[in-house]
């Protein structure tokens, strides 16, 4: 069963050598059109990132069961916890580095895009 998810959360996240998520929607065309398709990415990032979520909490919680430590599944979501705040603060001032300009949400957007990506290539690696 892992195994499937595994492949899963691999179709679902694009390579590592994408490019900026801004780049690749750049066919959109419109900055309006740009925007909801870097919106749409993000979705499918968030996707990714719950899968993987959850697999690398179902080892975790392996790992607690054959070792007979709680330790495993508490750092994982604490780490968890962690990460998505620092997404969080890392993406409020990428959009503040924009000035207020019109690119400041497509900007943000691309940033919880580049961390949720990463973000779930280290819960996959995690969960092997």
């Amino acid at each position: 069963m892992r195994r499937v998810q595994f492949a899963f959360v691999l179709a679902l996240t694009p390579l590592a050598s994408a490019a900026d998520p801004a780049l690749e929607c750049s066919d959109a065309g419109s900055q309006v059109e740009i925007g909801a398709c870097v919106s749409e990415m993000r979705d499918r990032v968030e996707g990714a990132l719950a899968v993987a979520l959850d697999i690398a909490r179902g080892s975790a919680g392996e790992l607690d069961e054959v070792t007979g430590r709680k330790v495993a599944l508490p750092a994982l979501d604490a780490a968890q916890s962690a990460w998505a705040v620092y997404r969080d603060a890392h993406c409020d001032a990428v959009g503040v580095s924009f000035g207020g300009g019109s690119g400041t949400g497509i900007a943000i957007t691309s940033c919880h895009i580049e961390l949720g990506r990463a973000r779930t290539r280290d819960l996959m690696a995690m969960a092997r």
